[in-house]
């Protein structure tokens, strides 16, 4: 089922064989028919992540990022509709040869052929690939096709691991194994059998089990692997490495470690089981709720450069969510908003929440509580200082009033006509952009360079007609997009820390190098 930790499963695995010496890389199939994640409600899909050179794809490219510390291209990325506009571009440019165009064979040979492009690109000596969806599932039996098809053509050079959960219902007080039993079944019927299982659950599997599962799904016992439930993602490599998870694929690759170290990476682990005092951080945001649930999955990234940013500074985080729209309906609220050493509105679309948001950072600016805005956090700490700092009172962003007399927050030229013409998917600005630095600022203090290169994922920008009355009036522009004179960072004199950013630079903060501003921010927010 989804959920259960396929993307985590997947980078752990990198870890492990990276740390082993070996060139690796990772790669998501998702099994829908939107060409790229883009246009997905991140309550229906979870967070967008953006890739250095500006693909917009499912979240678990973060995680592969994070866990092996490298940036995964564009490449690494496909859906089911990527792969099909591919073939039926080909099929209109006659590179069939005039053959009838099916969609067994020539689906699945265009996914391989997309993964031998990635792995030639990254020279890799592995290629993971998590095929996302569930086993069974009509939407991803191609991708489960070409897996075959590659074990086929390529013996002793593929594996499948399946990750499985193991339910123990209360009631019972039993681990089930029955569930993983007809999932490998399901797998053997379009022609694969796992090599190892993952065997997920709330608590570590026992031998019986893993013999029944041996037995039952035709594999060693010793490769089930056990996959409890876990305070940090970031122990799920050094729980695998107990069952030796690294030493049984490489065996069945015929192949030796290069090298054996984890060393730093259980240096951070330990750190994190060591911190016990907290820092208490409220996330401003709307999309939490999914019926009577709560997704924290749409803002993943953010979550982990916290973390990360408190660990490093030697606490532990503690993160609260806040509803951006409570702060509309109940102003008195805000209050409660004295209760956490920082503050952080991450990016967003749309009117919904926004007056709540503009409250919040208005009482973060007076009453000198340490404060990020991230990318829409920028744009409505522009619209706050304008309104109540600069006398703009009508000030706000054409997104949300597109008649507002003062456009403080407005669109490129590009992108008016993208917006006109409803080219919507993968057209903002993506991807990687220079911003550089002003001396003697708090974005200065934080990077300790002048040049940076940062990802974004917008359409709208602070409008350049306003700047100079903005910072007339106090607003501090300490980084700007050279190339185009665009506002990458504002922040505020005589405040403890109050920077907004146009980019997302929770996107680039990695376990062991916590990105410099959220690192800067928490050094703040303990002080």
């Amino acid at each position: 089922m989804s959920g259960i930790g396929k993307g985590i499963t997947t980078a752990s695995i990198g870890k492990i064989l990276k740390s082993r010496g070996f060139r690796v890389t990772a790669m998501k199939i998702d099994p829908y028919l939107n060409v790229d994640a883009g246009t997905m409600n991140p309550t229906e899909h979870g967070e967008v992540f953006v890739t250095e050179d500006g693909m917009e794809c499912d979240q678990d490219i973060g995680n592969y990022e994070r866990f092996l510390d490298e940036n995964i291209p564009r490449e690494n990325y496909m859906t089911s509709g990527s792969v099909y506009q591919r073939v039926i571009e080909r099929e209109r440019n006659l590179e069939y040869d005039g053959k009838c165009v099916e969609v067994i064979p020539h689906i699945p040979e265009e996914v391989i052929g997309r993964l031998d492009r990635a792995a030639k690109k990254a020279r890799a000596d592995f290629v993971l690939v998590e095929i996302g969806g569930t086993v069974g599932e009509y939407q991803n039996a191609l991708f489960l096709e070409a897996g075959r098809m590659m074990r086929l053509q390529r013996p002793g050079q593929v594996l499948f691991v399946l990750v499985s959960y193991l339910p123990v219902p209360k009631m019972i007080g039993e681990m089930k194994t029955k569930p993983t039993q007809y999932a490998v079944r399901s797998l053997n019927a379009v022609g694969i059998q796992p090599d190892i299982i993952i065997a997920r659950s709330v608590v570590p599997i026992d031998e019986p089990r893993k013999r029944k599962i041996s037995i039952f799904c035709n594999v060693a016992a010793g490769d089930v692997i056990s996959a409890p439930d876990v305070n940090s993602i970031y122990e799920v490599p050094v729980n695998f490495e107990k069952d030796e998870l690294g030493k049984r694929m490489l065996e069945k690759l015929g192949m030796k470690s290069r090298k054996r170290d984890l060393v730093s990476w259980r240096g951070f682990v330990g750190r994190i089981r060591r911190t016990k005092k907290p820092v208490h951080i409220g996330i401003v945001g709307k999309y939490f709720n999914t019926g009577d649930f709560m997704l924290a999955d749409s803002y993943i990234s953010v979550i982990e450069a916290v973390k990360h940013a408190a660990w490093f500074c030697g606490r532990k985080p503690e993160i609260t969510w806040l509803n951006a729209e409570q702060y509309e309906k109940n102003p008195a609220h805000l209050k409660e908003l004295k209760h956490y050493d920082g503050i952080i509105i991450p990016g967003g679309f749309g009117s919904r929440g926004v007056e709540g948001k503009i409250s919040v950072i208005q009482f973060c600016r007076k009453n000198k509580i340490p404060f990020l805005g991230l990318c829409y956090g920028l744009q409505l700490a522009v619209i706050e200082f304008a309104r109540n700092v600069a006398g703009l009172k009508r000030a706000h962003t054409t997104e949300v009033n597109a008649k507002t007399p003062h456009p403080v927050i407005h669109t490129l030229p590009e992108q008016m006509v993208n917006i006109k013409e409803r080219r919507m998917g993968g057209s903002m600005r993506l991807g990687a952009y220079t911003c550089e630095i002003a001396k003697d600022t708090k974005a200065a203090k934080a990077y300790g360079v002048k040049l940076v290169t940062e990802r974004h994922r917008h359409r709208y920008e602070v409008n350049n007609d306003f700047r100079e009355r903005l910072e007339k009036k106090g607003l501090v522009v300490s980084g700007i997009n050279p190339e185009r004179n665009l506002v990458e960072i504002i922040e505020l004199k005589g405040h403890p820390f109050f920077v907004g950013t146009q980019f997302h630079p929770e996107f680039k903060s990695r376990p062991l190098t916590p990105h410099p501003l959220f690192r800067e921010f928490m050094k703040v927010a303990i002080r």
